[in-house]
């Protein structure tokens, strides 16, 4: 079997299991994704859904979160991880976002990546998620899974995110990602992975990992 029937067939296996991934990140609007994203740096996507709540119902928008200081965000976030970093990352790119933007979230790459916090990785989701716009974010659980399945070199997420835009149709990107997810989480742990009861791994798994 060459690459392509390979990567043909990944795609079915993970349509199959996953035909319409949901947004894992809970969010009302652009605003409340791209501060959940942020949050979800070295995070779970389970921890940040139950803070988030807490944030919001403080500020929900860049206008009512720049009334909060930075240490008031800082408090409300901290079960997130690395909150000093985070919280002032929020309240400056809420800022930002008032004066340079209206107050509404910028649907480029450009603008997003040169808002405080906000990484190539985190604008990719935005953009996929918010705007519909094809992206292919890579997180350390893609980077591991399309390593595991011989899909990348490992390099690093650079290079992940160039095979993948290069070996999955740029339509289906948005879903892709997603989808390789939740599949990582229901057969793919980083521990404890039973090779033979997943149905990617168990056909193209790297032996040993």
């Amino acid at each position: 079997m060459n690459k392509a029937d390979k990567v043909l067939d990944i795609i079915n296996i993970l349509e199959t299991e996953f035909p319409d991934p949901p947004i894992p990140l809970h969010h009302t609007d652009d605003y409340s994704l791209l501060i959940a994203v942020l949050l979800s740096a070295q995070c779970t996507d389970k921890r940040v859904n139950t803070i988030t709540p807490l944030l919001f119902a403080k500020a929900a928008t860049p206008e009512e979160m720049i009334k909060l200081t930075v240490e008031e965000i800082k408090e409300i976030i901290r079960p997130c991880g690395l909150s000093p970093r985070k919280s002032k990352a929020i309240y400056d790119l809420s800022h930002i976002l008032i004066d340079r933007h209206n107050g509404k979230v910028p649907q480029s790459f450009e603008a997003l990546e040169e808002l405080p916090g906000v990484g190539h990785k985190t604008a990719s989701v935005v953009m996929a998620q918010a705007f519909n716009v094809p992206a292919f974010p890579v997180d350390t659980h893609i980077h591991r899974l399309m390593y595991r399945w011989g899909l990348t070199n490992g390099k690093n997420v650079d290079q992940t995110e160039k095979d993948g835009k290069r070996l999955f149709p740029k339509e289906i990107w948005n879903d892709v990602h997603l989808q390789i997810i939740f599949f990582g989480r229901k057969y793919c742990p980083a521990r404890g992975h039973k090779v033979e009861e997943c149905p990617i791994c168990s056909k193209y798994g790297r032996k040993g990992i």
